[in-house]
């Protein structure tokens, strides 16, 4: 259950009170400010629509987050992301294991509460994974459980398909199978080629993103299972 009150009191006391009266259900309780925005470390590639779409928004003041670093294992977008005034963290060469220590001393030390994949194109070992478990979002160029693995656009010209879309998901140990987030659909035609569905996927993918780290921004997702529970305004 989520739920917003206002209140005159401390959260150190408002906290006492609720665990104190609330002791003999032993619920797992979870309480913050409201203005207390969530820390995200953002892992690219190459690709920039996600990573320019979350920049945009947190500086809009649209996104309640705030992005104290990039990190990537390509060189291409450091300039896109020091023109934001974010540490850009180039990881070109580095073996994975190396560079997935690395992404651990970074959350630790930067205090991340949340780690998105913003087109990564990086498997991550099972290990990373489970440590991040419920931290760790994905955005996936198709409409999950279809198309999983590589080149998800051209399987779906391939396939012929009338509608693709995106999904944002909790990673997991097993490859695009975490539990759900959001998704969203946009009509192609027998017209369009793998380079088109691309260019429409593209839109979908921030979009469908975006409202997911939002939606973890404001503790509006919870976990159940293989599945999430979203709560909208």
């Amino acid at each position: 259950m989520r739920t917003r009150f206002e209140t005159t009191q401390s959260q150190e006391v408002v906290s006492e009170k609720l665990n104190s009266g609330l002791g003999r259900f032993n619920p797992n309780l979870s309480i913050r400010l409201a203005t207390q925005k969530k820390r995200v470390l953002v892992l690219v590639t190459k690709e920039s629509h996600c990573l320019r779409d979350l920049l945009y928004l947190q500086e809009l003041g649209e996104l309640p987050i705030e992005i104290p670093a990039v990190v990537s294992n390509h060189p291409d977008l450091k300039e896109l992301v020091a023109n934001h005034g974010i540490k850009f963290i180039d990881q070109s060469g580095k073996e994975k294991s190396a560079a997935e220590l690395e992404i651990s001393n970074l959350i630790t030390d930067l205090n991340i509460d949340l780690v998105v994949l913003a087109r990564y194109m990086q498997i991550l070992t099972p290990e990373f994974c489970a440590n991040l478990s419920g931290r760790l979002i994905n955005i996936h160029h198709s409409f999950l459980p279809g198309f999983k693995g590589a080149k998800p656009y051209h399987q779906a010209h391939d396939r012929g398909v009338k509608i693709i879309g995106a999904t944002s998901h909790f990673v997991t140990q097993d490859l695009d199978e975490g539990p759900i987030i959001d998704q969203d659909v946009a009509h192609v035609t027998h017209n369009s080629t793998p380079e088109d569905l691309i260019a429409t996927g593209r839109d979908i993918e921030r979009r469908v993103l975006s409202r997911s780290v939002k939606d973890f921004a404001e503790d509006r997702i919870f976990i159940v299972g293989n599945k999430t529970v979203v709560f909208h305004n």
